[in-house]
């Protein structure tokens, strides 16, 4: 039973139905994909949305995971997970909008609070369940009734399963509200929920073989094709049904896939999917992308810059490039093109860590303070990643800074987990400050943090 109360409480999954017995929460370890591009694109596509749900000042943060499976999940109320996979076969905005608003409802919703209530009801149930099965075995021993320890684990299972059954129950109905939810939302900001359905066909397709024979009762979401028919029901009704998605947003959408492509592939593979012949701008992305990871240098740059003397004012062509130089181990090359990168890109955090970070791999002192600026005004915004603060830390070093670099240092360990390394950076970092200026506290904060206890399961 705590098995399963575990994968209940983990998140509830779009991808449905499988047996719960098969599910697996993959919360721990997940591989987090960061770009600004795409970050940006699909901040546009759920900002509707949010509003929409009455979310809109909940500052929710859409989450990529490095999976190649179509999925996209919520483990709490602050961000939506989706799998790069959702991402990469998905054909239109539209298909992927669904899948957030769909999202969005299980956090509009409540469904983990609730599900969490559920969940302490059915501990609770489960134990006098089997406190009532023991006593009845125990009472069948004092009378010396035959066959008692045969029947013993039926007899104990027997309410742990009929409690099973009301949670996945109960998890199917979060699911249909879900679902009804991402419709309205979809309505009430002029898009169109088919979409949705075809990804929930998608999904249809691909657990028919899963789901066959399989008892509807045992599922953690509705049967695909009742689920199908459900939405077309509703979704049908709306006069938005047969909107198409604005042939930029659609563009933006295939330039997306592309860069996922060209990140992902392997260049026979990018090729297959973007051949020579395709002439389009999204094909050209992903063939740039692929020449610069597996191809010569000067080649990926010629096609990078095709790129920029169509678009000059794309950020990301930019940025491209610059990454381009930066991981050839050529960062005085990337300076240039990341600057511009972040003056066109309004200065995403993102791209100004990677521009700081080539101040820094440059070896230049001289590009010291600018670094430590880019890094800093990177990290107000994206505090939580370890790389800006390692880069910081070499930056500072540079600067003969030696308290705040241990400080940035100890930052970075304590992003990573390394709990002991960070409050060992931190301590020396402390002795250095005034006892309560901001350094000292920063510091103090990471020495007194204590991680909280993994409970048993």
């Amino acid at each position: 039973m705590r098995r399963l109360l575990a994968m209940l409480v983990a998140g509830m999954m779009l991808l449905g139905p499988t047996p719960l017995a098969q599910s697996q929460a993959r919360a721990p370890g997940l591989n987090v994909i960061r770009d600004a591009e795409i970050e940006e694109l699909l901040r546009e596509y759920t900002r509707p949305i949010l509003k929409a749900a009455g979310l809109g000042a909940q500052n929710i943060e859409v989450v990529i995971i490095g999976d190649r499976a179509f999925n996209a999940f919520v483990a709490d109320g602050r961000r939506i997970f989706v799998n790069l996979g959702a991402l990469y076969e998905a054909n239109t905005p539209n298909q992927i909008i669904g899948v957030l608003a769909h999202e969005t409802g299980h956090i509009a919703g409540g469904h983990l609070a609730r599900m969490r209530d559920q969940l302490a009801s059915a501990q609770t149930a489960s134990i006098v369940a089997m406190l009532a099965a023991l006593g009845g075995v125990v009472a069948g021993a004092a009378s010396g009734s035959a066959g008692v320890g045969q029947a013993l684990p039926g007899i104990i299972m027997a309410p742990q399963e009929m409690i099973r059954r009301s949670l996945l129950s109960y998890a199917r109905s979060q699911e249909e509200n879900a679902d009804r939810s991402a419709v309205n939302f979809l309505n009430a900001t002029g898009q169109s929920a088919l979409g949705m359905i075809q990804t929930f066909k998608r999904f249809a397709d691909q657990s028919m073989f899963m789901t066959r024979g399989v008892d509807p009762y045992t599922l953690s979401h509705p049967m695909p094709q009742e689920r199908i028919a459900a939405l077309e029901n509703i979704a049908r009704a709306s006069p938005h049904y047969d909107k198409k998605d604005p042939p930029q947003l659609q563009y933006r959408h295939d330039m997306m896939r592309a860069k996922l492509v060209g990140f992902t592939d392997k260049p026979d593979a990018v090729m297959r999917r973007y051949p020579s012949s395709n002439t389009t701008m999204p094909a050209r992305y992903a063939r740039a992308i692929s020449a610069y990871r597996f191809g010569s240098i000067p080649n990926a740059i010629q096609q990078i810059d095709a790129l920029i003397a169509e678009q000059p004012n794309n950020a990301y062509f930019h940025e491209l490039k610059g990454q381009a130089y930066l991981e050839a181990g050529r960062a005085n090359e990337a300076i240039a093109p990341l600057r511009r990168a972040v003056s066109l890109s309004n200065g995403s955090p993102l791209i100004r860590m990677m521009l700081g970070q080539a101040l820094v791999q440059s070896g230049n002192s001289a590009y010291a303070d600018e670094a430590v600026a880019e890094l800093r005004q990177g990290l107000q915004r994206e505090p939580n990643a370890s790389m800006g603060y390692r880069q910081l830390a070499i930056a500072l070093g540079r600067q003969g800074d030696r308290a705040n670099a241990d400080l940035a240092s100890a930052q970075a360990s304590f992003n990573e987990g390394d709990f002991p390394t960070a409050r060992q950076l931190a301590a020396r970092a402390q002795k250095s400050f005034k006892n309560g200026s901001p350094g000292w506290l920063k510091a103090d904060d990471i020495v007194s943090y204590k991680p909280p206890k993994i409970g048993q399961n």
